[in-house]
């Protein structure tokens, strides 16, 4: 039996994992080029986005639930993650003073692996996997 909500959640925590690698990536090409600080900075910007897209995918697909209540965790999703990244921006420009332009790149960048990862991941669903599943159940 095939669980859509499932497969989807799998999906964006498998995105929001990638998107965290991307964010190393970062962190390190800043390490190289402008010291621990941005490095540091990058990394926040770029992890604190990942871990708010797995809380978002968490909260919002939880299970199948009637249209209003998943709405209400769609958008309860959408607030903690937006939350978590905020806060965590905000420790990091004032209570560990990072540089703000490297948190942005980060951020950024974590924002384009997100859009690449899932059209990545759903372009597979809707041609191979989704293909050969029909097959089989024929």
């Amino acid at each position: 039996m095939h669980d859509p909500i499932a497969a989807s959640r799998r999906s964006a925590l498998r995105a929001a994992a990638m998107q965290a690698v991307v964010a190393v990536l970062v962190a390190l090409a800043f390490l190289a080029g402008d010291g621990t600080r941005a490095a540091a900075a990058a990394a926040l910007g770029g992890l604190a986005l990942a871990l708010g897209n797995a809380v978002a995918a968490t909260l919002s697909l939880r299970g199948a639930v009637p249209a209003r209540f998943a709405f209400a965790a769609l958008l309860a999703g959408i607030a903690a993650k937006w939350m978590v990244v905020f806060v965590a921006l905000g420790i990091g420009l004032r209570a560990w003073q990072l540089p703000p332009l490297p948190m942005l790149a980060g951020l950024a960048t974590g924002l384009v692996a997100w859009l690449a990862c899932m059209r990545r991941l759903g372009t597979q669903r809707a041609t191979g996997t989704g293909r050969r599943r029909v097959e089989r159940e024929r």
